[in-house]
């Protein structure tokens, strides 16, 4: 052999070294974290449950990967940023955790996502809300998954000012959720030709709301809406009720609303509220299947970020099978070549700068008559198509996008 061929045959032997060395699993071990709101106010939506979503999909899945056992991490974020980063910091530094799902306040997704973005790992949103995750605050190392705050303005206000309510009051949780809420459904009023008239903003959380909604009430505003989520949405609407504001004329808006909402408020209060919802569990005979299972092993039926949290780690794990890898950056694109068709998506896409896109479905509450049980909770109104959900990427500020 050759000096030449002696070389070039050590090269291609590198070569695929180094491709062999990159297509493995690391550490023979998928590991996951699941970062929620465990005990507060957004408990309910996502929470322990949640965690459950994900358990189940990695036990359909099989429980591994090309023989790599998945492990599963879990932590309390307590809706705190500063938590969320110590906690995503230690996982991906010293516990060797390869993706992180859950997160749900928008303030802790973004402060996670930054460290994901420094250590190169993967993050998939189920349960923020702000469409600066996927804008302003994209990295290429998160896929926001179930909703925003663009997809949910979208559906409902659109609705009712088309309805004719042409003037808004807005409550805004005061945080990056809320903004980023209270600015897109904004956009959205004017566009359709309404205007607000006025807004205020309160903490996060609030178990007083009297004072806000008064306030709201006494601007005679044809819709007052609330820019708020979980807890802070149920004891906003419970006031509202209490002092009589739809008596009144004025109409409700409840801007982020979620099926364990609306079984805590009740048909009686919640009836008529019109919502945006990424999927409901009562759609079709796919959805009532994964959801009775889910039911039995939770005792509630689940929300659209549950079922978000089950179907983006299902995909996950089939990049991961797919690529013979855990590398953040051949998962993620994986995932973006590949559409979703499952109980949770059809035809659903990822694109550059992370936005799942899916179709939405704007929703109305059920009234008591209507309702045939506890969570016979809503009725599809009509589908919002998800090229007209989501934000054009026209329109993006993402790094990632190329214009």
């Amino acid at each position: 052999m050759t000096m030449i061929k002696k070389l070039l045959t050590s090269a291609v032997a590198s070569a695929l070294m180094v491709s062999g060395a990159q297509a493995e699993i690391s550490d023979n071990m998928v590991k996951m974290g699941y970062l929620a709101d465990m005990s507060g106010t957004y408990r309910d939506l996502a929470g322990p449950n949640g965690l459950k979503a994900m358990e189940m999909a990695i036990k359909d899945f099989g429980g591994s990967v090309k023989g790599a056992k998945i492990e599963v991490v879990s932590a309390d974020d307590r809706n705190s940023p500063d938590v969320a980063s110590s906690t995503v910091r230690r996982w991906v530094e010293n516990d060797k955790v390869d993706m992180i799902g859950g997160m749900v306040a928008s303030s802790v997704t973004i402060a996670a996502t930054k460290i994901l973005e420094e250590n190169n790992k993967l993050g998939i949103v189920s349960g923020s809300a702000a469409s600066s995750i996927t804008n302003e605050h994209c990295t290429p190392n998160h896929i926001h998954y179930v909703y925003d705050t663009y997809a949910l303005s979208i559906g409902t206000p659109t609705a009712i000012v088309q309805e004719g309510g042409k003037t808004w009051f807005i409550l805004t949780a005061d945080y990056a959720f809320g903004h980023a809420m209270e600015a897109d459904v904004t956009r959205v009023v004017e566009a359709n030709g309404g205007e607000v008239v006025g807004s205020i903003r309160h903490p996060f959380p609030t178990p007083d709301f009297s004072s806000f909604i008064l306030q709201a009430q006494a601007s005679g505003a044809d819709v007052i809406a609330l820019a708020n989520a979980g807890a802070d949405t149920t004891n906003a609407i419970n006031t509202a009720s209490e002092f009589g504001v739809t008596q009144g004329g004025q109409t409700l808006a409840a801007l982020v609303l979620f099926l364990s909402d609306v079984h805590a408020l009740g048909t009686d209060v919640a009836q008529g509220i019109q919502l945006t919802t990424g999927w409901y569990w009562d759609m079709n005979d796919e959805t009532r299947a994964w959801s009775d299972r889910f039911m039995e092993a939770t005792g509630a039926r689940p929300t659209m970020v549950h079922a978000g949290i089950y179907s983006s780690t299902m995909q996950y794990l089939k990049a991961v099978e797919a690529t013979n890898s855990d590398d953040s950056q051949t998962v993620r694109k994986y995932m973006m070549e590949h559409p979703i068709n499952d109980m949770f998506a059809k035809n659903g896409r990822i694109r550059e700068d992370g936005r799942m896109v899916h179709d939405m479905y704007l929703a109305e509450v059920k009234t008591p008559e209507e309702s045939s049980g506890e969570w016979d909770l809503y009725n599809i109104v009509r589908t919002i198509p998800a090229d007209e959900a989501f934000r054009p990427l026209s329109e993006s500020k993402c790094k990632l996008v190329s214009m």
